[in-house]
């Protein structure tokens, strides 16, 4: 039996008349129309009644001696009447309310994707992107099911029993409505406490099918790593463990449902045959009419093919109530970063940056961040250098506010951020980061992100500045070139300068390099680290690096280790203090030169064009 490597969240129950209510509001939106299906609704079940009254007029007429016969014309045209009458006002119902129906679902699908943008990045890196995206799918569809069948099955056939229950008293022994109600009660007290039990074996499916889902979605997402390792068996069993499992559920469903749907018709049949032995002996003893045993009859046939199809239509309600409650659920997801009260849009204005006194962890018990301080005066450039796990990236995710400092604040142009709407901040803010992902789209939708209203001829600038505009040109379909999944289809230093025109076309007041050339190689690296200057002469920059090399010229360097600030100041200064910046200047050196060494030389040449300087230009510095 294989286990899963992450701890399960407890399953999301919301009790079925919550979810209910979460709908009332989508219905509200279109009172007139979902008025007029009502009144429809009801016009049409009237008819409905109506027509076996009718039925049993029409056998009483024809029911006469042959001398006294004769062709009741206005009952048969009365009938066929209310025949189409039924019908039509159903259909009538349902055009009306076709539009309430589409309607809810959108609002729900549009509600809950929205709300997963507003949650914080800590529940995005912890949620499961397939099973996610599966409980939304059989979510919406199951608010279809409910609106449609609960208002157009149960409600008029409830209305249809008390109907029919009325006609039974008013005109036939009382023991035509005990058995009527007798064989009801006994077939919804069946029906609800079985289908309450078989709902654990819906879950489950659910549950394994968001599960499957999930492990497809994944493996697929890491194709190349399953094929690096050779795992395709591996990931195929891991696979099919979770369709066992749904497998095994829906087995029990199926089976569960059969005896279910046996012992329904057992009670119904039972009933129709007592109901029919009554009025057949009315008929024998003269009290009864034969018109009167076949509107019997045909309200009996009338009321319990509803009944027996409402026994289906409340197990299918409670799978669309299990079915919806999982994205409901998504919705109850506590949105941890969320714009305060009256929070105002940030003016960027020169856009100075400053930490005070800021610290954070992601959990509680694991803080990264301690008692962080410094500033970035206008149109400054600071650097923060680091080993991996020093918390550097950290800094640039509370600058987004993806999380919310623990303590002290961070001020931009003098304005808290945390006080500010995220939409402004993030407007002002932008950002290379060391891991490019693109969308399943061209080229140019994925540089045009940076700015989607941006005109073309922007578009190909900021294309041309990250230098990657004649490579776009080279490829048989230009910018319209598919980057395939996560951008896969695009190299590292191909994806790099995509984000790097992205967010040149974005244009912000702030911007934030993190390992912006790291995927770039020495030559290439060269020239975009020429041209982010250029753009970054103006704009405040906060620049996260690896290779100390690239941020030389910065204004302040900030070295962190463990969290905290170890030293601060310049290029040169830093390396006079002998520290622990000139420690990993030292060593990053003497891995340069190691490696130069290894390369041959026609391709060192042929990478720096002959110039006679580090890959990565230290030997200048």
């Amino acid at each position: 039996m294989m286990h899963s490597i992450h701890p399960q969240r407890p399953p999301v129950r919301r009790a079925d008349w919550q979810t209910l209510r979460t709908l009332l509001p989508y219905l509200w939106e279109f009172k007139l129309r979902v008025a007029a299906a009502l009144l429809l609704l009801t016009l049409a079940k009237l008819a409905s009644v109506a027509v076996p009254m009718i039925l049993k007029e029409i056998v009483d007429a024809l029911d006469q001696p042959k001398d006294m016969l004769a062709l009741p014309l206005l009952l048969l045209i009365g009938y066929g009447a209310l025949r189409l009458c039924s019908t039509l006002f159903g259909e009538l119902r349902d055009a009306i309310f076709a539009k309430v129906t589409q309607r809810a679902i959108r609002r729900v699908a549009i509600q809950v994707f929205e709300h997963l943008h507003m949650l914080s990045l800590r529940f995005h890196l912890a949620r499961q992107t397939g099973g996610v995206s599966r409980d939304i799918e059989r979510g919406t569809r199951g608010i279809s099911f409910l609106l449609n069948f609960m208002l157009f099955n149960i409600l008029p056939t409830l209305l249809e029993i008390g109907l029919v229950a009325a006609i039974l008293l008013s005109r036939y022994d009382a023991w035509f409505s005990v058995i009527v109600f007798s064989t009801l009660a006994a077939y919804i007290a069946l029906t609800l406490i079985v289908t309450e039990w078989r709902m654990i074996f819906r879950r489950t499916m659910n549950d394994m099918d968001s599960k499957a889902n999930t492990q497809a979605v994944d493996s697929l997402l890491n194709y190349e790593t399953v094929k690096y390792f050779a795992n395709e068996a591996w990931e195929t069993q891991r696979y099919d463990t979770h369709l066992q499992q749904w497998e095994i559920a829906a087995v029990r469903n199926q089976t569960s449902l059969a005896a279910l749907n046996s012992a329904q018709s057992a009670i119904i049949a039972v009933g129709v045959t007592l109901l029919l032995w009554l009025a057949a002996d009315g008929v024998v003893q003269g009290s009864m009419t034969l018109g009167d045993l076949v509107l019997i009859n045909a309200f009996m046939l009338q009321l319990y093919m509803p009944l027996h199809f409402l026994g289906f239509v409340y197990r299918e309600i409670k799978h669309s109530l299990a079915d919806m409650e999982k994205m409901f659920g998504l919705l109850a997801e506590h949105a941890e970063v969320s714009d305060r009260p009256g929070a105002v849009d940030l003016v960027p204005g020169d856009a100075a940056v400053r930490f005070e006194n800021v610290s954070f962890g992601y959990e509680s018990d694991r803080q990264i961040l301690f008692d962080i301080s410094f500033a970035i005066p206008a149109g400054g450039n600071v650097a923060v250098v680091g080993h991996s796990g020093s918390g550097k990236s950290t800094l640039a995710r509370l600058m987004f506010r993806f999380y919310d400092v623990t303590r002290g604040r961070i001020l931009i142009n003098g304005q808290d951020i945390s006080n500010v709407t995220q939409r402004s901040l993030r407007n002002a803010v932008g950002i290379v980061p060391q891991d490019t992902v693109l969308f399943n789209d061209s080229i140019y939708y994925n540089i045009a992100y940076g700015r989607p209203h941006a005109s073309h001829d922007e578009v190909i600038e900021a294309a041309r500045a990250a230098h990657i505009h004649d490579f776009i040109e080279s490829l048989p379909d230009g910018y319209l070139t598919p980057v395939g999944e996560r951008g896969l289809k695009l190299s590292g230093g191909e994806k790099q300068r995509v984000a790097i025109a992205r967010a040149l076309l974005k244009s912000p007041a702030l911007l934030i390099f993190d390992e912006a050339t790291s995927a770039l190689d020495s030559s290439s690296e060269r020239a975009i680290q020429t041209e982010l200057k250029r753009i970054a002469t103006d704009r405040t920059t906060l620049t996260i690096a690896h290779r100390l090399s690239t941020i030389a010229d910065a204004d302040q360097i900030l070295v962190m280790s463990q969290g905290r600030i170890v030293e601060r100041g310049t290029h040169h200064g830093l390396l006079a203090a002998q520290g622990a910046y000139a420690r990993m200047w030292e060593l990053q050196w003497q891995e340069e030169q190691t490696r130069r060494r290894e390369i041959p030389l026609t391709h060192r040449l042929a990478v720096d064009g002959g110039r006679g300087t580090g890959g990565n230009g230290q030997a200048e510095t």
